[in-house]
């Protein structure tokens, strides 16, 4: 037994999921004190106050909507869609690491998954408010978007369940509330932490009312990780599901360029690469700026760096369908559609979009740029705006130009346009700056559970 011991500690991975020294107690005052003690640093301050402006600036883009409509809006004829669902299909996939981090890898027993997968909750919901802006406003009417809703009512006005957009709205209302409830459960035992630690009395109030009566008692344990597999089990198909069902909006459409089957697997990977390059773009700064290196381990930099890459090559297979079906098909209207994504007005979009999403990420083969915090930045954020682009490409590019060579035209985004889309970045980012101040980012009773295994890797 003693020589099967030491070959499994030899064996082990190299790189821990956390520093080793620590005790329960170090973690749970690292953690705490940003939080309950450490003070407001300057540079929070001013990050906070650069993104409440573009909060303010989405404020602002949305009042003069509500006056003067969508018109102010490039949208136009043929491109009745235009930044607006691209955003709000460019949000919700960021939204899914988070799930994926949360209930995925929980289920598949990943404990890698703890040092990150408080914040990456918290971001999915803060990224599938944001994606929530975008069809609220651009239904025209907003004031009557509680008929999306099928609530009882006296005049019988029953939604069109034929339609996409109410698809939409049940799939991104379940993915919202499952998601809300998981991120809450699991914040109730550190909050109870808080709760007790905290010096201001009105602390402990408001941490004590939200810890729901926490004591960590057996029987709390029991009911809390019954529950939190429950809701795991109920998130997991979630990130099949949600943006399968966004896909849906363009794959049962016979615009050409849209009509495919690949659309949902291809929508499901590029929403897990996008929603772990923001993942990447968050954890990166914030181990840095907070001293977390030894709890956000240069391991999950490398396995989330991992994850992009499968993904991304998922990604880059759809790519091959979409341009090889609108060769082997013989459609001609879907030959064109690759032609005019080539050759067209909007090629140069398109070749970016190639090299963000294909090519500039396969350094990611390289162990030492999976492994150097900055170049890793660099590519998450190259992959953010790739990911963009493609949803620009679909929305727009394949509508600017279909079947009627009448019915041509062009899209220019208008200073409204960029407005929105930079004030719901500002929305995301307060709410997130917001949450680091005042929640626990990084789970403390989780990463408690990892000092076994931590202990192992020291040896």
């Amino acid at each position: 037994m003693e020589e099967q011991r030491k070959e499994l500690v030899v064996e082990a991975p190299k790189v821990p999921v956390m520093g080793p020294g620590h005790t329960f107690g170090t973690i749970t005052e690292k953690i705490s004190a940003i939080v309950l003690t450490r003070p407001t640093s300057k540079g929070w301050i001013f990050g906070f106050a650069i993104s409440f402006m573009g909060l303010m600036m989405l404020l602002a883009a949305l009042s003069y909507l509500f006056v003067k409509g969508v018109g102010i809006w490039g949208i136009n004829i043929p491109v009745g869609w235009g930044f607006a669902i691209v955003n709000f299909v460019w949000w919700i996939g960021i939204g899914h690491a988070g799930t994926l981090i949360s209930a995925i890898l929980l289920l598949l027993r990943q404990s890698w998954r703890n040092s990150i997968n408080r914040f990456a909750e918290a971001m999915t919901l803060f990224a599938v408010a944001c994606a929530g802006v975008f069809p609220a406003v651009h239904v025209g009417r907003p004031w009557l978007a509680y008929w999306l809703f099928p609530y009882p009512n006296t005049m019988n006005v029953w939604p069109q369940f034929r339609s996409p957009l109410m698809w939409d709205v049940f799939a991104v209302s379940t993915y919202a509330t499952i998601s809300a409830l998981f991120w809450a459960i699991g914040l109730v035992p550190d909050l109870a932490t808080l709760r007790d630690r905290a010096d201001s009395p009105w602390k402990r109030r408001i941490y004590g009312m939200f810890a729901l009566g926490w004591r960590g008692s057996a029987r709390h344990w029991h009911r809390y990780e019954t529950m939190y597999l429950l809701l795991a089990g109920l998130a997991t198909p979630l990130v099949l599901s949600v943006h399968t069902v966004v896909s849906f909006d363009f794959a049962i459409g016979i615009v050409p360029g849209w009509h495919t089957t690949i659309f949902p697997p291809y929508f499901v990977a590029g929403a897990i690469y996008s929603g772990f390059a923001m993942v990447l773009m968050l954890a990166i700064p914030i181990r840095k700026v907070y001293g977390l290196e030894d709890f956000i381990t240069d391991r999950h930099l490398e396995n989330s760096a991992k994850v992009m890459l499968a993904t991304g090559w998922i990604v880059a297979y759809g790519y091959g369908i979409e341009a090889f079906m609108g060769w082997y098909s013989g459609d001609r209207f879907d030959a064109f559609t690759l032609w005019n994504r080539l050759h067209g007005p909007y090629a140069f979009l398109y070749f970016s979009l190639l090299s963000c999403n294909i090519f500039i990420p396969q350094l990611l083969w390289i162990r030492k740029f999976r492994t150097n915090s900055i170049l890793l930045f660099l590519i998450s954020f190259v992959i953010l705006v790739g990911m963009w682009l493609e949803r620009f490409i679909i929305v727009v590019v394949s509508l600017h130009r279909d079947f009627l060579t009448s019915s041509w035209g062009m899209f220019y985004p208008t200073r409204w346009d960029f407005m929105t889309f930079f004030g719901t970045v500002g929305l995301f980012l307060t709410a997130f700056f917001l949450f680091i101040r005042v929640l626990p980012m990084i789970s403390i009773f989780e990463m408690r559970t990892l000092l076994p295994e931590a202990k192992v890797h020291a040896e």
